[in-house]
């Protein structure tokens, strides 16, 4: 045993307390799998209130068959297992130029790790969809006020019917092969792969099939790219990840010796997989291409890469990277700016002084 180092261990970066919001201290996370403890949490409102023994999941609205199941009945149905990664969408807020309001994430509003669940396809075909039917409404158990209207809302949001059905859109109870933790959204929370963590709904109240446009405010007022920053011209939902990446060592501002470091991190997409990630130590004058590790999941997971670095003579470094996907998407050099702050992508970027 290595008694050199103390054990010390990461913890998660707090942006708030009531409603908690916490970053993943991503730039120490070493394995695929994010531990429970270190996942990072996204809050509107306080946590609900509600226990396994009485939880029922009704499936309404536009379904010839309505129905109600109970926990034992979702844990007897065919199940699938998918490796994904959930990114808020107000992941690297802080570094958008002009700042905008909200939670003021860094880098570490992303985690991912092993979900198992039931197919939402299998569960709406056997509650029979009308024909004319458009959306699926998932409704959380966790509610609260607004700061810009006077009501009460849950947090609801919908899918289009297509991305609902898709094979692999699930209603998940496990994390990680344990049950899902409370704080991320057990007994059931909505798992949507290549789409932002906004639309992977927890604490799942009810889901309701609807033959129209789902107007909650998390649909049409939230998660919304407004780029005017006076009205709403323009405006379009988020939904699918952009390209990123994300430098995880060496550390933003950090002072090194002379000679052989590990620059290393990780890429991901909502589109595809991760095809190319290319780093510069110049300032983005000159671009070498990384070595991506082998791909351990179904192309919903971050993508890991590394390059070792000769840093042989002393100065002030800008190291950056820039991740591109198998359908052509890269990172630009400056983000796509708009007034809630979604979706920042622009190349990765910190400095470190070499002495």
């Amino acid at each position: 045993m290595d008694t050199s180092k103390p054990n010390v261990k990461p913890y998660l970066l707090t942006r708030s307390l009531f409603p908690e919001n916490q970053e993943t201290p991503i730039q120490f996370i070493d394995t695929d799998f994010v531990p429970n403890k270190l996942f990072y949490r996204r809050n509107h409102f306080s946590y609900p209130a509600l226990t396994y023994s009485n939880y029922w999941l009704p499936i309404n609205g536009s379904v010839t068959k309505p129905t109600v199941l109970s926990m034992q009945d979702i844990l007897q149905m065919p199940s699938k297992t998918l490796h994904v990664v959930l990114e808020c969408s107000g992941d690297k807020r802080r570094f958008f130029k002009p700042k905008v309001f909200g939670e003021q994430f860094e880098k570490g509003a992303i985690s991912q790790g092993i979900w198992k669940g039931v197919p939402l396809r299998f569960l709406l075909e056997r509650s029979g969809i009308r024909e004319g039917a458009r959306e699926v409404v998932f409704e959380g158990y966790d509610f609260g006020e607004r700061t810009d209207l006077d009501d009460v809302f849950p947090y609801a949001r919908s899918l289009p019917l297509e991305k609902a059905l898709h094979p692999d859109t699930i209603i998940a109870y496990e994390y990680n092969n344990k049950p899902i933790p409370f704080k991320h959204g057990y007994p059931l929370r909505l798992i949507v792969p290549q789409w932002y963590g906004m639309a992977s709904v927890k604490w799942i109240k009810q889901i309701r099939v609807i033959d129209s446009n789902f107007t909650g405010p998390f649909q049409v007022i939230d998660y919304m790219y407004y780029p005017n920053r006076e009205n709403n011209k323009d405006a379009f939902p988020v939904r699918e990840i952009n390209v990123n990446s994300t430098i995880q060592k060496p550390l933003d501002m950090q002072i090194l010796n002379t000679g052989k470091h590990l620059i290393k991190g990780i890429a991901w997409t909502g589109n595809g997989f991760i095809s190319k990630v290319e780093i510069s130590v110049d300032g983005g004058s000159n671009w070498l291409t990384v070595t991506l590790e082998p791909a351990r999941n179904e192309g919903y997971g971050w993508q890991s890469w590394s390059y070792e670095w000769n840093a042989a003579n002393k100065g002030e470094y800008v190291i950056q990277s820039k991740a591109t996907d198998s359908y052509g998407r890269t990172q630009p050099a400056n983000p796509f700016w708009n007034r809630k702050g979604y979706g920042y992508n622009a190349v990765d970027k910190i400095k470190v002084k070499v002495e």
